[in-house]
């Protein structure tokens, strides 16, 4: 039998995927237990395997087997022929930057989020900025390259390495919306809490190890299988990993529990819909996450509209209570929704309420756009930010470990990552609404502790799409209609208004 065109493309893909998936455990490593002097062997590593993966890709005669392939569409089935789109696809963005330049960026990457860690320990920019100017650099050699091919302008040429057709008009109208209305929220919903009595205080022993602990317990009631994952911890809270062995990471805080837990949860939601991938396209393109705004769904329908949720919160108080060794009136579930549910104007995007949240991202989308497009140089980027978090959520940060670096993103190369996180919370609102819709008892079932019903719902109507449908039919075959902005906004009010 004569192997066909789509089966060797199949095979190549096979190849580079497992390629990626080691990279992505030495990733992993790298963040977690790797000894600090391995750096500079591990940047090596990780540029070889990128070369690899790479060129495992282009080349004509990849070209010709797309070509070929393309021309008998006829002989696909539905998966296989969504298979071959993003071959395409994927071909196009690898194809369009040479060798060179990904070993250069993946060295520069690695080399910068190195001195990111020191200089964030020190909230010192100017340590980490020639660094980082190198990887911006490199990033905009490699966008021109994509847009030229992609026939895009290059922040949506970046953009689609994470949100695949997404783009800046989409984006700046959703944004525009938000932020013409989240101010008045924000300060309505401060306003309420202050003419209410505060949360009482929680007293307990909230060592790691107990916190560890709970987290754990509480990955298992979600339902993350530990014989193909684990939690550790790293400076930046992630999911990395594979499918097959998924990397959860988080940092503590003795003073304070509710955040290291969140951020379990948080990372647990993007954990579950990896293992949750079709196994059987394990290996192709088809089979991935179907990008970021989609996977930032899944790890914020758990953390914000489920586990900040009075339901879960009801069966959480209890269980907080005694593996903390809890004291006091405070371990109630409508106590820990005060805690869980207070609006402020902080500095740090990852431990922000929901209301908030969106403020810090558009933030980083309007800088890192102004960054790619030429319009801000990195020695205007501090003042840029401080001024910007002034003018969006009023305050401002005392130190740059506060303010521009305090995400990982940029400095390790992830350039058009950040408008995914507030696009992923509304499509979680608005999956979150429709799985309530559709399965009546998730609300009853979540009160004890009960997933399954809304683990399964995700399973069959996200999960197991992977990228064989665009984000955009994903939701709409979901919830019955485009991504919106109202949803998410009635949540919102609802919430903290109601």
């Amino acid at each position: 039998m004569t192997t066909s065109a789509y089966q060797k493309l199949e095979a190549k893909f096979r190849r580079q995927m497992a390629i990626e998936q080691a990279s992505s455990i030495l990733h992993w490593d790298a963040a977690t237990m790797m000894p600090a002097g391995s750096s500079e062997g591990r940047g090596e590593q990780l540029s070889v395997l990128a070369v690899l993966a790479h060129e495992t890709l282009t080349g004509s005669e990849t070209a010709d087997l797309l070509d070929e392939a393309e021309e008998a569409t006829f002989e696909l089935d539905d998966w296989q022929a969504a298979n071959l789109k993003e071959m395409r696809r994927q071909w196009l963005h690898a194809n369009a930057v040479p060798s060179e330049l990904v070993e250069k960026m993946a060295k520069a990457s690695n080399d910068c989020e190195i001195q990111w860690r020191q200089a964030r320990a020190a909230s010192d920019f100017s340590a980490v900025k020639d660094q980082m100017q190198r990887v911006l650099d490199l990033t905009i050699e490699s966008g021109k390259a994509k847009a030229e091919a992609f026939n895009k302008s290059v922040y949506d040429a970046l953009l689609d390495q994470y949100e695949p057709d997404g783009s800046v008009a989409t984006i700046e109208a959703l944004f525009s919306d938000l932020q013409s209305w989240l101010p008045k929220l924000i300060g309505d919903a401060i306003e309420k809490q202050e003419s209410q009595p505060a949360p009482l205080p929680l007293d307990g022993d909230f060592s790691i190890e107990n916190q560890k602990s709970l987290g754990e317990a509480l990955m298992n009631t979600v339902g993350f299988d530990f014989n193909k994952g684990r939690l550790d911890v790293s400076a930046h809270p992630f999911c990395g990993g594979v499918p097959d062995d998924v990397r959860i990471t988080t940092r503590y805080s003795e003073d304070d529990f509710t955040s290291a837990l969140m951020g379990v949860l948080h990372e647990t939601g993007h954990a579950m819909y990896e293992a949750n991938l079709p196994s059987e396209w394990r290996y192709q393109p088809v089979g991935s996450s179907r990008g970021m705004s989609v996977h930032e769904s899944q790890s914020l329908l758990v953390e914000m509209q489920v586990c900040r949720g009075e339901n879960f919160l009801s069966y959480l108080a209890p269980k907080a209570k005694e593996v903390f060794h809890g004291k006091g009136n405070g371990w109630t579930g409508e106590n820990l929704s005060q805690l869980y549910t207070k609006v402020e104007r902080g500095f740090i995007r990852v431990e922000a309420d929901e209301a908030t949240y969106p403020a810090h991202v558009i933030l980083r989308f309007e800088l890192e756009k102004a960054m790619i497009e030429g319009d801000l140089t990195l020695s205007e980027l501090p003042t840029a930010w401080n001024d910007r978090m002034e003018q969006l959520l009023g305050v401002t940060p005392p130190n740059d470990g506060l303010g521009c670096l305090q995400d990982i993103h940029w400095y390790s190369g992830a350039w058009g990552y950040f408008p995914t996180y507030t696009l992923g919370a509304m499509t979680a609102a608005q999956l979150f609404g429709a799985a309530k819709t559709q399965k009546a008892e998730i609300p009853s079932a979540l009160r004890n502790g009960d997933f399954a019903p809304l683990m399964t719902w995700l399973k069959e109507n996200v999960h197991s799409k992977a990228s064989s449908q665009s984000s955009d039919e994903i939701v709409k075959q979901a919830t019955g209609s485009s991504l919106t902005t109202e949803v998410f906004k009635k949540h919102l009010i609802d919430r903290y208004l109601a």
